[in-house]
């Protein structure tokens, strides 16, 4: 089967599916876009004015096509993604952008990487915050400051509206890994790796049996110390903190940054060139440009996501 790289296929046609086609767009590149049913199809093509194709990518895939495309991204629902990824893998795509977090459990994704091993195959893991402009400039912050010297970082959900989210029960029950890690990954990703980490967890919810309130703290690969905290039966919003010898730097809401001198008690916004993350979903646009031109720098590989299931599941309290 011959590989065209004069398009890629965006696998699913939901709310992700809509922003990833409008910062596409804007990019220029050609794209199609597979969805599963009639009626995802039609409200795509309602917000974008783009048909999809449906069947799903399972159906697509094995079409007796001449040609595969070299690139793809996957936004299917979180219980889907390994699946979807996998069925590209095997047909021959040899880069793919799969949305966070890959997979719903640690052999899944082990699962996903031995495939694309075995296919040379190269995934990446959407964890879009990365790309924040906030995050770029507390990023290049911490660098001239030397590195950070602790962080801190808060992850509650707002339970009174999760559970009411029209999402599988098996999402529900691992949404800690389906969204909380968005913020878990920034946090690492900024100030550095655990090489030490200890975890605690009480109470339950309905929809989230394995936890309601975490808290723990660790040190980091690159030595600084580290605290986190989650309560999802009170208020509270994400936030991450980095502490260097010389600033505060403030994320909270992630899309903002706030900077706290030596010296003195006051936090105050810095001004950052936040076009691109008011145009589209934020982060995205980066992303996308990242993953389709590189260099890569930010993106986050398969192999990265599976090693640091370990300490997800040891955070959440997950079993499996």
């Amino acid at each position: 089967m011959k590989t065209d790289n004069s398009k890629i296929w965006l696998v699913g046609a939901g709310p992700m599916a809509v922003e990833y086609a409008k910062v596409l767009t804007a990019m220029k590149t050609g794209f199609t876009v597979i969805g599963r049913s009639q009626k995802s199809a039609g409200e795509f093509a309602a917000k974008t004015g783009i048909e999809a194709v449906t069947g799903g990518v399972e159906r697509f895939a094995s079409g007796g096509r001449e040609t595969i495309p070299a690139t793809a991204i996957v936004c299917v629902s979180a219980e889907g993604l390994a699946s979807a990824a996998k069925t590209l893998i095997s047909s021959g795509v040899k880069r793919i952008l799969v949305e966070k977090p890959a997979a719903l459990s640690r052999v899944e994704v082990r699962d996903l990487l031995d495939t694309a091993s075995r296919h040379t195959a190269e995934v990446f893991v959407a964890y879009n915050r990365r790309f924040y402009s906030s995050v770029m400039a507390a990023e290049n912050i911490v660098r001239e400051d030397g590195g950070a010297t602790s962080f801190h970082f808060e992850f509650t959900e707002l339970s009174h509206i999760v559970e009411k989210v029209a999402k599988a029960d098996e999402v529900k029950k691992k949404w800690f890994l389906a969204n909380s890690t968005h913020v878990v990954d920034l946090a690492f990703y900024l100030g550095g790796k655990p090489s030490e980490i200890s975890c605690y967890t009480s109470q339950e919810l309905t929809w989230h049996p394995s936890a309601a309130v975490f808290a723990g703290g660790g040190v980091s690969e690159t030595g600084a110390l580290f605290s986190y905290h989650a309560d999802w039966t009170s208020p509270g919003r994400w936030g991450v903190e980095i502490m260097t010898k010389n600033r505060r730097i403030i994320l909270k809401p992630l899309e903002e940054l706030h900077v706290q001198k030596k010296g003195s008690f006051t936090a105050e916004k810095i001004e950052i060139a936040d076009h691109l993350d008011k145009t589209y979903k934020p982060g995205l646009f980066k992303q996308c440009e990242e993953f389709m031109s590189g260099p890569v720098i930010r993106l986050k590989n398969l192999g990265e996501q599976a090693a640091d299931m370990d300490i997800y599941f040891k955070m959440s309290n997950y079993r499996e």
